[in-house]
C-alpha cells in the first residue's frame, strides 16, 4: 500500500473515531441540560398529564439514555437528523439552506484571508525589521488581540452606520434570491472574519518564511546563483508552507464555528445563526446536528492540512517514499 494511501487511511479512522467521541459528548451534554423538552414544547398545556406523557412517547423521552442515543446515531449515519421541536420539520430540510449560506460565507472569507497572509506574511519576512515588517507585525498582532463581535462592530460603525454607507449592516439573505444577487450582504461578515484569522496566519508564515530563508538549503541554492525568485519559490516557500498549512486549517475549520458570533451580529441566516435559535428554544436535534456539522468541518480540515503538508513540503513527501 502506498504511504500517502496508508496515512490517509489512518487520517480518516481517527477522524471517525472522534467524531464518534464528540457525538457522545454531545448528546450527553443535550441530555445534561436543565428542564424538560416536553414540557418546554407544549408550555401550559404540560399541566394535562395524558397528553404530555403521549408527547414524551412520541419523542422517545421515555426510553432508557442509551437506547435514545444509539437511535440517534443510527439515525445520523443513515443521514436523518431528526425533526426539529420547534418547527416539526426534518432537521436536514432546515439546515440545507443555511449551511449553504454559511459555506458560501466562509470560502469567501478563506479566499480573501489566505492571499492576503501569504503575501504579508512573506513580504515581513523578505524585510525583516523593516518599517514594513514593523507595521504589519503591530497591524496583525492588534487585530489577533480583538474578538471577532469588536471587529464587528467596528466595520459596521466605520462602513453601514455612522461614517459611510456602503454596505448593509444586517445581512439578511433571501433564500429565495440567488446568491450572486446578494453578495453585498457578505461583505462585512467575510471582511471580519477575514480580520479574524488572518493575522494568525501571516504570524506563522512570517516566522517559518525567516526561519527556511536562514536555512543551509537555502543558502546553497543562493552559492549555487540561482535567481532570487526561484529561491524563494522553489526552495523556501514550499518548506515554510508546511506550519503555516496546519495553521490555516485550524482557522478555517474554526470559521465553522466562529461564524455563531458573527452571524449572530449580522443577522445572517447560517448554521451559527441556528445554533443561537436552537439554544434559545431548546431545540435538541438541531443543536445535536450543528454541533456533529462543525465537528465534521474540524475533521475534513486536519485531514485536508495533513495531505496538503506532505504534498506541498519536499522533506515530508520524500520520508514517505
Amino acid at each position: 500500500m502506498p504511504p500517502l494511501l496508508k496515512l490517509i487511511l489512518i487520517r480518516l479512522g481517527l477522524g471517525v473515531l472522534t467524531l464518534f467521541l464528540v457525538s457522545v459528548v454531545v448528546f450527553a451534554a443535550t441530555q445534561a441540560l436543565p428542564g424538560d423538552t416536553a414540557r418546554a414544547i407544549l408550555g401550559k398545556e404540560a399541566a394535562n398529564v395524558a397528553r404530555y406523557e403521549a408527547l414524551r412517547e412520541e419523542l422517545g423521552l421515555n426510553e432508557p439514555v442509551v437506547m435514545q442515543y444509539v437511535n440517534w446515531l443510527g439515525g445520523v449515519v443513515t443521514g436523518d437528523l431528526g425533526n426539529s421541536l420547534v418547527q416539526d420539520t426534518p432537521v436536514t430540510d432546515l439546515l440545507s439552506r443555511r449551511a449553504f449560506n454559511t459555506a458560501v460565507l466562509v470560502l469567501i472569507a478563506a479566499l480573501l484571508s489566505i492571499p492576503i497572509s501569504l503575501l504579508f506574511g512573506s513580504l515581513s519576512a523578505l524585510r525583516r525589521d523593516s518599517k514594513f515588517d514593523l507595521t504589519v507585525s503591530v497591524g496583525s498582532l492588534s487585530l489577533a488581540a480583538l474578538p471577532e463581535f469588536v471587529i464587528g462592530i467596528v466595520l459596521i460603525l466605520l462602513f453601514a452606520t455612522q461614517v459611510f454607507k456602503w454596505a448593509p449592516a444586517v445581512s439578511r439573505v433571501d433564500p429565495d434570491v440567488p446568491i450572486y444577487q446578494q453578495l453585498e450582504l457578505f461583505i462585512l461578515p467575510a471582511i471580519t472574519l477575514t480580520l479574524a484569522v488572518a493575522p494568525y496566519i501571516t504570524r506563522i508564515l512570517r516566522a517559518s518564511m525567516i526561519e527556511v530563508l536562514e536555512s543551509e538549503y537555502v543558502m546553497m541554492a543562493r552559492l549555487k546563483g540561482l535567481v532570487e525568485r526561484i529561491v524563494l519559490w522553489r526552495h523556501a516557500l514550499p518548506n515554510a508552507l508546511a506550519p503555516a498549512l496546519q495553521v490555516t486549517a485550524l482557522n478555517l475549520a474554526w470559521l465553522a464555528g466562529g461564524v455563531v458570533i458573527v452571524e449572530y451580529l449580522f443577522g445572517f441566516p447560517g448554521i451559527g445563526q441556528s445554533l443561537v435559535d436552537a439554544v434559545a428554544n431548546r431545540d435538541m436535534p438541531m443543536v445535536q446536528a450543528v454541533c456533529l456539522i462543525i465537528a465534521g468541518v474540524y475533521v475534513v480540515a486536519n485531514l485536508t492540512a495533513d495531505i496538503l503538508t506532505i504534498l506541498v513540503s519536499p522533506r515530508l513527501r520524500t520520508g514517505l517514499r
